[in-house]
């Protein structure tokens, strides 16, 4: 099913881009260290990945909650995680089948 791999391809992006975040040491908006913040991002994204391909679709209300706490403490210099998380709310309800 194109929409599953689609899904998964945008998550499995998105966690690369946290591993690529904190391997080059991101800090917070307010100067501090990114890391508990990306981890929990990337725990929560293995989770909802799992629960999005079983589903067939993302939990929109979880994606824009993570999405404003991800911008509440994400430098304006850095989108790419906004970026990565936008792809996933971008790839198309799938449903399941």
């Amino acid at each position: 099913m194109a929409g599953t791999a689609e899904l998964e391809s945008a998550f499995d992006a998105a966690i690369a881009q946290i591993r690529s975040t904190i391997e080059a040491g991101m800090q917070t908006a307010t100067g501090d260290d990114a890391r508990s913040q990306l981890e929990h991002l990337s725990q929560e994204l293995v989770r909802q990945r799992q629960l999005s391909v079983d589903s067939g679709s993302v939990d929109r209300d979880w994606l824009q909650k993570t999405i404003r706490w991800v911008a509440d403490w994400a430098p304006e210099t850095d989108l790419t995680l906004i970026a990565a998380l936008g792809r996933i709310a971008r790839v198309p309800h799938q449903g399941k089948r």
